[in-house]
């Protein structure tokens, strides 16, 4: 019942930030900087209203998204990046590789149980197989033993709710996250809470003296698990030189998701 209130205020905190996101977007409006230079044309004689451009996507929430898309970059420059980089420079080459295993290992249950969902069998059966010789032979998943002759699969519950015909929906940047869909939110959300239950029962097999000693170490690990996966991330915001990046990023992301559902 903790857990399922604990969701309940996640999920309510992350709408109110949304809706005063939209509201917010709603209430301001263009303003013309001083010293601004107007431009030569107006945008109706470049982009026409009845054709359908490569980069366009369904993204009604555009001017929320681009200022997330905004907040994230600026999160990722002055705290992400720097807590990853001081993370990286302490911690030896052999142990960061260690730690991104063990924590790979363990979000296998992403793909173990969607694969299993879509009727995939064969992936679904690498993935236990490499469960199974990554916790026993990989010693709890501090080595990756599997990849040598099982390659990890790619399954989500964004992409099961797909493979049962739900539409990817509007186009959403989530903070701090990054790029995503009405439907994959939908999904990230439902991952994440059987993720958390897989952790709650791997914690009380290792019957702690007190909840509170349960706790410090569950946020300890979600602590150290964000921080491995922005470290095994090369993605850096701006990087990609082009003044339009959030919409190369959009036409990327959706892409992508659209050839993963289909396979």
């Amino acid at each position: 019942m903790k857990n399922c209130l604990h969701e309940l205020t996640v999920a309510s905190v992350f709408v109110l930030f949304l809706v005063a996101l939209m509201a917010h977007g709603c209430a301001s409006a263009p303003v013309q900087r001083q010293g601004e230079i107007p431009a030569k044309r107006p945008v109706s004689e470049i982009v026409k209203p009845d054709v359908q451009y490569v980069i366009d996507a369904f993204d009604p929430w555009e001017g929320m998204n681009r200022r997330i898309y905004k907040f994230n970059a600026l999160f990722d420059k002055y705290l992400f990046l720097p807590v990853v980089s001081a993370y990286e420079w302490i911690t030896p080459d052999f142990v960061q590789t260690g730690v991104s295993n063990f924590f790979n290992n363990l979000h296998e249950i992403k793909p173990l149980s969607n694969a299993l969902l879509q009727f995939k069998m064969a992936k679904f059966e690498m993935t236990l197989s490499r469960i199974v010789i990554n916790t026993t032979i990989g010693m709890g998943g501090l080595l990756d033993v599997a990849t040598l002759e099982i390659p990890r699969q790619d399954e989500d519950f964004g992409q099961t709710l797909g493979f049962y015909g739900l539409g990817p929906g509007p186009y959403l940047v989530i903070p701090v996250l990054g790029p995503s869909t009405l439907r994959d939110t939908g999904g990230l959300v439902l991952d994440a809470a059987a993720y958390d239950a897989m952790i709650d029962e791997i914690m009380d097999e290792l019957d702690m003296d007190s909840n509170d000693d349960e706790d410090r170490l569950k946020a300890g690990l979600t602590v150290l698990d964000g921080i491995d996966t922005r470290h095994q991330q090369g993605f850096r915001y701006y990087a990609t030189g082009s003044p339009f990046e959030y919409d190369l990023i959009r036409r990327l992301y959706l892409e992508a998701r659209e050839f993963q559902v289909a396979h």
